[in-house]
């Protein structure tokens, strides 16, 4: 059935599918990823569950792919919602990955969206709380969070990282940034968009880090922060729940850390 309300998810792991579990009840779910195995898997879960989902195969560091999405979900109805959470880690990514996908691959989404977005439509990409480690200067994040996205991998902030978790920092900083640029001319559309940025979260991604060179500090974190425990897919998908439902009209062009406190212990208690 289509012609009603469409929620778009990007990234069928344990991320995307809590969030299309939360979000998708009584809607048509689109759900995108670059990979044939993985999309097909989830989108039969979520079929056997007894959702209205549609698979699309989309690599979204392609634009024209992302495109490709946004023509194909507007082709189902009403685009309620649009949550991206495809992304490449630092532990398992080369910086040109991290860069196309997590970087310039947020910008197309954005892009691609805001171009087919109405009133109601609500966006929100998630981030990382790593983008708040960033220290950059104003005008490389003025140039992040306004350059056309075909720019952005040749932008002189983005040539200069040689390392995979500077090139993770970078890019979760710039979908900050990319989103509070993106919200004003979204409000005169009636829409909105936000990010989230998790913490550390029990999914396939964040065990790989775990079992990576930084692991043992990022699980550090999770005792030194008081927290004790990683977050769940679940938590993040009802934050998400929250930016694209009624309760939250009035927020937009900001961020949403649901990390267990693990950034304001970095700010004013690491030593």
């Amino acid at each position: 059935m289509s012609g009603g309300d469409v929620i778009v998810v990007t990234g069928a792991g344990g991320m995307g599918l809590a969030v299309a579990r939360r979000t998708g009840s009584g809607r048509t779910v689109i759900l995108a990823d670059a990979f044939r195995d993985s999309l097909d898997r989830a989108v039969a879960t979520l079929d056997a569950e007894g959702y209205d989902v549609r698979g699309h195969l989309t690599d979204v560091g392609d634009p024209a792919a992302v495109t490709g999405l946004a023509k194909a979900a507007t082709a189902e109805g009403h685009i309620a919602a649009v949550v991206h959470t495809a992304g490449v880690s630092a532990a398992t990514s080369t910086v040109e990955k991290i860069m196309r996908v997590d970087l310039a691959g947020t910008a197309h989404v954005i892009d691609a969206f805001a171009d087919v977005a109405g009133p109601g439509t609500a966006l929100v990409c998630v981030s990382s709380m790593a983008g708040h480690y960033a220290t950059l200067t104003p005008d490389d994040e003025r140039a992040l969070a306004t350059a056309p996205a075909g720019d952005l991998l040749d932008l002189p902030a983005v040539t200069a990282v040689r390392e995979p978790v500077a090139a993770y920092i970078l890019a979760k900083r710039a979908n900050h940034v990319r989103v509070q640029a993106a919200a004003p001319a979204l409000n005169r559309l009636g829409a909105r968009i936000n990010t989230v940025s998790p913490g550390v979260i029990a999914t396939a991604m964040s065990r790989a880090e775990a079992r990576s060179d930084s692991g043992e500090h990022m699980m550090g974190m999770l005792e030194a922060c008081g927290i004790g425990r990683t977050g769940t897919p679940g938590e993040i998908a009802e934050a998400v729940a929250f930016l694209t439902g009624p309760d939250s009209r009035y927020i937009t062009g900001t961020d949403l850390l649901v990390d267990g406190g693990q950034a304001a212990w970095l700010r004013w208690h690491r030593r």
